[in-house]
Parts: structure tokens; sequence; C-alpha cells
């Protein structure tokens, strides 16, 4: 909503005895979530017959009319920046964008502006309704710094909180493919393990008790290996089955397969060099390409999920980016010479 707007409802006898936030937002779904009542009543912008409410627990006592005075979203507080951006998908309610190595999603420490919020902000312009009844938007998952990638972003509450839902039930599909040090004996299988700050490195994640983690759930399965000796290097797809910060690198490191150019959870160079001269890759400079390859080579390559607003299952995919290409062709080329 670009400009203030009032919404009434009717609330009828049914209702009586039931919190006030809880029964509005019913009537008002799915615009208007519970905390967005919650946070309209706390400004001051709900009534219900002409008398302001200021409790959002109080009981309904009686039948009545309810008065929402939605204000127009205030400004983003990151500013707009004009920074091109690979558009898959756009419509009112949400984008969906192939993200590209190196942009940071959120702006934070270091980060304050050059963001891919900056991005949308600048490209989304007054076609942005507001998340939160502020006009930013909603990042409904995010992509490492130097993953590649498809990512979903919500225009407004309702798509957000559509989103939300589909990625919370699992319903919302999202594959990745990544290169990946060694083969495993079964060219298929699952992680399930818990994911939490690791205590030693405060700044990393590892697998951990449930009671210090969350749960997490990754299925791989190696769609190529490579190797003209022995198989030594995997092209893993993984699917998500939940969304933990780092979780394919956290996961693949921890059942031994890490990810090339993963400079955190990776293989010691000395065994990525055992591997590769135990697969028979030609040696020189395309050991020194793969041993010095800058970041995890990690792609969020395919995406599926029902639009919420007209429940049509959209599907999207994604190429590899030029240097996952460059270092798969090297590994295809090896293979044959």
């Amino acid at each position: 909503m670009s400009k203030a707007l009032d919404v009434c409802f009717e609330v009828e006898d049914h209702l009586i005895g039931q919190r006030f936030d809880k029964a509005v937002a019913g009537l008002a779904a799915p615009e208007f979530s519970r905390e967005r009542v919650k946070q309209l009543i706390a400004s001051g912008h709900v009534w219900f017959d002409g008398v302001a409410v200021k409790n959002p627990s109080q009981k309904i006592s009686n039948a009545g009319i309810v008065l929402l005075q939605v204000p127009e979203a205030a400004p983003a507080e990151p500013v707009g920046e004009d920074i091109k951006l690979d558009v898959v998908f756009e419509d009112d309610d949400l984008l969906v964008i192939n993200k590209p190595v190196g942009l940071v999603v959120h702006p934070g420490a270091g980060n304050e502006d050059g963001t891919l919020v900056n991005a949308l902000i600048y490209h989304c312009g007054d076609s942005l309704s507001g998340i939160g009844g502020v006009k930013r938007p909603g990042i409904v998952h995010r992509l490492d710094k130097d993953t590649s990638g498809l990512m979903m972003v919500a225009k407004n509450d309702f798509a957000h909180q559509g989103l939300a839902a589909q990625l919370a039930d699992r319903s919302l599909s999202r594959v990745y493919h990544a290169l990946c040090w060694d083969v495993p004996t079964l060219l298929q299988g699952k992680v399930n393990a818990p994911i939490g700050r690791d205590h030693k490195h405060r700044t990393r994640m590892a697998v951990t008790s449930l009671a210090k983690g969350r749960e997490a759930l990754t299925y791989y399965r190696a769609i190529k290996t490579f190797g003209r000796g022995q198989k030594t290097i995997s092209l893993m797809e993984c699917r998500l089955q939940t969304g933990r910060t780092h979780q394919i690198r956290v996961h693949m490191s921890h059942i031994g397969f890490p990810l090339i150019g993963d400079h955190v959870y990776g293989a010691p160079r000395t065994k990525q060099i055992s591997l590769l001269n135990r697969g028979d890759f030609k040696a020189g400079g395309f050991q020194d390409e793969v041993l010095s390859f800058p970041r995890q080579a990690l792609h969020a390559g395919e995406i599926k999920f029902i639009h919420p607003r007209s429940e049509e299952e959209m599907h999207f995919t994604s190429t590899y980016p030029a240097d996952m290409q460059a270092l798969i062709a090297a590994f295809e080329a090896s293979d044959k010479a």
C-alpha cells in the first residue's frame, strides 16, 4: 500500500470472547498478519466502534465495526542503489532473481551499501508496498555472499507470509549444485544432523546436538564424478528440507565431502593435492586453478513454489556461473585427455 488506507470489518456475534488481535487478524487475512495488527494497535491506528483500541489482548464484548487505518509504508532505511539485477521473473507480488557471486544480501557491518537489498529498493521503487509497514523487500531466504543462484523476494506482506509459510512447511523446493572433494561410496543419501554455532569459533556453524542446534536435513546425489585414475571429485545435487545457515557447506564437510573453494569448512590443502593426484588430473596449471578456486563452488540452480496469490506452480532453473562452468569443463577435459 503506497498511500494511507482505511479498512473496515464487521465483527459479528460469534467472535465475542475472542482476543481482539486474533479476531481481527482472522477477518483481515491474508493481507494483514496478527503481528501487523498488533503493530497497528500499538501505533494507535485501530478503532472499534469509534473508540481507539489500546490493548491487543482485550476480549471482544459485543458485535461492531473495526477500523484499521493503515499508514503509508515508511521509507526503507537502506537507500536504493542502481545495481544491475538479473531478474528471472517479476509481478506485483514477488521477484525471482539470479544472484551473482560476490553480492551481499543484507546491509550490515562492513557492507553498509552495495547489497542486494539496496539494489531491490531501487529496482522496485513504489511497487514495494511494505513488509511490516516498512517499504522494503521481503527476503524469504538468503544466499551467502559467494553463493550464486536463484532467490525469491516478496514485495508485500501477503506474498511474504505466503512464501514464508511454504518455506516453513517444506513445500517450497530448492535444489543446489556443488563441486565437492572425493566421491561417496553410496552416490546418494541424506544428512540428518542438527546445526548450531560452533562453540570454538562463533562465526562458524557446526553439526551439534539438537539441544544446542536446530534440525537440519539435506538430501544429496552425485550427478557426475571426475577422475581418470580414481574418481575423486563429485558434482553434487543437494536438496534442502531445512534452511539453516551454511547448511550444505556444513553437512557435506561433516560427511567427508567438503566443497571445493570453501575456505571455512573445506578440506586441508594436503588432502586436496592427494585427491587431485589420485584422480590423475593433469598437473601444473590445472591443479593450481582448482586449489586456488576463490569461493565455495555452490550454486542455487532450481526453485519451485506455489505463487501465493494466483496459486500457480512456479518453477525456475539457472545455469552455472562462468567460474563453475569453467571448472566443470576442465574436469571433463582432464578425464578425456
